[in-house]
């Protein structure tokens, strides 16, 4: 069978369609590209350039009869972003999942992967946060990965049809092999800003807020290595295979590092200090959140490999130093 990937030419997506191809999976990227790019997949890879939201595109590309899953990246991402411009969240996260899962319910796929996100949780009072506290997001974003959580729960409820909702925390690093890895020019995450400060591509890395009620003061958060996610990805794909019952599940370590933590992370790597800047904090941004992991180790045969934040910090550089050579960004 096939896998239908949306977003599979952006970071994490891309990251996907390499570990699904090597396992010798037959996959179709859809991606408007947008902020993606098509040099990140396998060549052999069948691309559809278009939007997840364009019904007659959908219905064109599903009833070819062999794609029995879809998994689900296409979306905006940055959270401060999203509350300058929420409406932009709700369209392009909400509005246009819900488009892509009428589509898979009209066309027969029972099988759906969800990228959602801890920004589900807000401000969680419980740290490691597990997958059934309240859901109480501080940011358009998070409420929109949240409205389209409950969409497919209630679709799932109502017709042959099942998921798995991953809740990632913070991803980073890139595919050890070197062949992809986060490419977006202007990218928010932190391990990637500060990694192009370190070799001269942004003039300084700015830390949002230093009085967070945390050891040092600046935010805490749950990295988690880019291809480990991938594998929980294809763990996750599998689970719906053969389990035929849906998931929500949160993908991180269950251990936290702080800005300045990854700083320093990024200065070893590096071997040089890191031009500095502090700010206040920014809206939308949690304190501190951290995974509770028990969850998915029992629902899935999933043993991360890359779980150390030098080793994610490592892989993060060495990705920028390809970008610089290749000319990419």
């Amino acid at each position: 069978m096939t896998v239908l990937v949306t977003g599979g030419c952006g970071y994490i997506g891309s990251h996907l369609v390499w570990a699904l191809t090597d396992r010798g999976e037959k996959v179709v990227v859809l991606d408007d590209l947008s902020t993606g790019f098509d040099w990140a997949i396998p060549e052999a890879v069948e691309l559809v350039r278009g939007d997840i939201g364009d019904r007659a595109l959908l219905d064109t590309l599903l009833p070819r009869g062999d794609i029995d899953a879809i998994v689900h990246f296409a979306g905006s991402i940055i959270v401060p972003e999203s509350v300058t411009d929420p409406l932009k969240y709700y369209f392009n996260n909400t509005v246009k999942s819900r488009e892509l899962m009428a589509a898979a319910v009209r066309n027969g796929v029972k099988n759906f992967v969800f990228s959602s996100t801890a920004a589900v949780y807000g401000n969680p009072e419980i740290i490691p946060v597990p997958e059934d506290v309240p859901l109480l997001p501080v940011s358009p974003y998070g409420s929109s990965k949240l409205m389209t959580e409950i969409m497919l729960r209630d679709t799932a409820a109502a017709h042959d049809f099942r998921y798995a909702a991953l809740r990632y925390f913070n991803v980073a690093g890139a595919d050890p092999k070197g062949r992809t890895g986060q490419s977006t020019k202007g990218a928010t995450h932190l391990i990637k800003v500060a990694c192009e400060a370190l070799l001269g591509r942004r003039p300084s890395i700015e830390v949002f807020g230093t009085d967070y009620a945390t050891p040092d003061g600046t935010g805490v958060r749950d990295y988690i290595h880019v291809t480990d996610l991938a594998e929980a990805h294809v763990l996750a794909l599998e689970y719906l295979r053969s389990q035929k019952t849906s998931l929500v599940a949160n993908c991180g370590y269950g251990r936290g590092f702080s800005v300045l933590d990854v700083l320093k992370a990024v200065e070893r790597a590096g071997g040089k200090p890191l031009p500095v800047t502090y700010g206040p904090r920014r809206a939308g941004d949690a304190e501190a959140i951290v995974a509770r992991v028990d969850k998915i180790h029992a629902h899935l045969d999933w043993h991360p490999a890359w779980a150390d934040l030098d080793t994610i910090v490592g892989h993060a550089l060495a990705w920028e130093e390809i970008l610089m050579r290749r000319n990419r960004i």
